[in-house]
């Protein structure tokens, strides 16, 4: 598994958890917003990154003070031997919760068959009909679909959420997370405005009429 960055500490990573994130290295999207761009290459060297090893060694340290592990990214599906590595995880007594996009549901399905996972985030871009044009990739829209009906039907705690951008997302299509233009992949979006909180309490009022709770962060 190539690992592109770790953090010890985090309180806002895994719900109402103490926890650690391991962000992998690699995504197949092109989101021009990304706020973690020198994640996206799949090129890079092994041996630029973090050894599992090291990372584990960590967490058996910190046992009794962390009680989570987010999986992060890049998108970690696209990580070979995922699985062993959230056992390992999950073995010394941590949480774990793994965030994606959504385009591997079979890689999902495996995941959720090893109980390797005990909460899943899923990035959900737009409304399907505009997904390439914020992707940027060629996308199966059927496995979009998939994976979030897998993620509904596991029995896990999970999450949907989308980046509200100006210009790529309107009342129309999906909510909420605020869009920060601190560090992204195309530059463009730096000086991009963000929606206000009057507007975005808009989209929040549109959302609850579909789902249980629609949270704005």
């Amino acid at each position: 598994m190539i690992i592109g960055g770790f953090q010890g500490f985090s309180l806002i990573d895994y719900p109402d958890k103490i926890c650690a994130i391991v962000f992998t290295q690699g995504c197949n999207f092109r989101c021009p917003y990304c706020h973690n761009p020198e994640l996206i290459d799949t090129k890079r060297s092994r041996s630029d990154g973090l050894k599992e090893e090291e990372i584990l060694s960590f967490l058996e340290r910190r046992r009794g003070k962390l009680e989570a592990v987010t999986i992060t990214g890049g998108e970690p599906l696209l990580q070979a031997g995922l699985e062993d590595f959230l056992l390992k995880v999950k073995g010394l007594g941590y949480l774990v919760k793994l965030d994606t996009n959504g385009s591997f549901p079979q890689r999902l399905e495996k995941v959720l068959e090893f109980k390797a996972v005990d909460y899943i985030a899923m990035d959900i871009k737009t409304s399907l009909d505009k997904y390439e044009s914020v992707v940027r990739k060629k996308v199966e829209k059927a496995q979009i679909l998939q994976s979030i009906r897998l993620i509904m039907g596991s029995g896990l705690g999970y999450e949907f959420r989308t980046t509200v951008v100006k210009p790529l997302i309107e009342k129309e299509d999906f909510v909420l997370q605020r869009f920060v233009s601190s560090k992204v992949l195309d530059d463009e979006y730096l000086d991009m405005q963000s929606y206000s909180d009057e507007e975005l309490a808009c989209f929040k009022q549109i959302m609850e009429g579909f789902v249980q709770r629609c949270t704005v962060r």
